[in-house]
């Protein structure tokens, strides 16, 4: 019988998915940590993170430390006698926190480690057009991303598969595999392997900016579809088209298709009543839906009806 004292870490609707199903397990969740309030919108209202408004809903001790090492907040999670902390989208721990339990504290992952550390696995592993990821769960050490793993699940990735449609599905494997960790550490039956036994793979996943989620017209269209893929639906692929009055506008670019038509030669827009396309220099890359700045999110059947491509160019990066 799993009797652990689980103190759970983390912020956002993925993390509640996880919280979810530890819950459903019927573990003993001993207490929540998430971020402390933070006014947001017009009104700077004060915004409640999803995993404390989860805390608070099934009246669970929640903590909200605005420093990681401020002595009341040590005190406080120690105070909640847990025998192991689960981090799951959070932040990176000093070594008082991570160290505090006795069965450790391990991490929920969204790749299959050593492969794609970093702040943004589900998305570089859709742009870079693999058809395989998963995930891990491991120790936490000193490093980012580094420790011993305990458990990964293979999952693979459709061929138009968004990086929003792979982070939901993430969630209920996710889940499973964090409940598969718990009860073998409950019953002394983990054997961390370190991520150098697991291969070589170890491509990189940065934090996505502005200079690496823009559209490179020249690139392959499986490329460019790719990274729009991998980017919807945030933060999102953009590009910048300029219109017939000389202004230059951003465009989110959410959902693509690659045709079988070969493109002009020359970089633009193109179009039939009711689709718009992009020629390359390779294939022509339908355009399904975008937002142009300033108006609201469309599909190119709505955008088409009141505009025409021929006044808008794409100037090349």
């Amino acid at each position: 019988m799993n009797n652990l004292r689980i103190v759970f870490m983390g912020t956002p609707h993925f993390s509640v998915g996880i919280l979810e199903a530890i819950q459903a397990a019927g573990l003993n969740l001993a207490g929540i940590v998430t971020v402390a309030d933070k006014p947001a919108g017009r009104g700077q209202i004060m915004h409640e993170s999803p995993v404390k408004q989860f805390a608070l809903e099934h009246k669970i001790p929640v903590l909200q430390p605005v420093k990681l090492k401020d002595p009341e907040f040590l005190d406080q999670l120690a105070a909640l006698n847990a025998d192991v902390f689960v981090v799951v989208a959070f932040r990176m721990l000093p070594t008082e926190v991570w160290k505090m339990p006795k069965l450790g504290t391990f991490n929920l992952h969204a790749s299959l480690l050593p492969d794609y550390r970093g702040a943004a696995p589900i998305n570089w592993a859709i742009i870079n057009g693999d058809s395989k990821t998963g995930v891990s769960t491991f120790f936490i050490d000193e490093a980012i991303d580094t420790g011993n793993v305990i458990g990964q699940t293979e999952m693979m990735i459709s061929e138009d598969e968004s990086a929003g449609e792979l982070h939901d599905r993430m969630i209920e494997t996710g889940g499973s595999l964090v409940v598969d960790t718990l009860n073998r550490i409950a019953a002394n039956e983990v054997n961390p392997i370190p991520q150098s036994e697991l291969g070589t793979n170890m491509r990189p996943a940065p934090k996505l900016f502005k200079e690496n989620t823009q559209i490179d017209w020249n690139a392959n269209p499986a490329a460019i579809h790719n990274l729009v893929r991998g980017l919807n639906p945030y933060p999102s692929a953009w590009t910048t088209w300029k219109n017939s009055k000389g202004e230059l506008k951003n465009v989110k670019v959410f959902k693509t298709r690659i045709t079988e038509q070969k493109g002009n030669g020359s970089i633009g827009l193109s179009s039939t009543k009711t689709r718009l396309f992009v020629d390359t220099n390779q294939k022509q890359l339908e355009i399904l839906e975008f937002q142009v700045e300033g108006k609201k999110k469309m599909t190119s059947k709505e955008w088409l009806v009141g505009n025409n491509p021929s006044d808008w160019t794409i100037p090349l990066n």
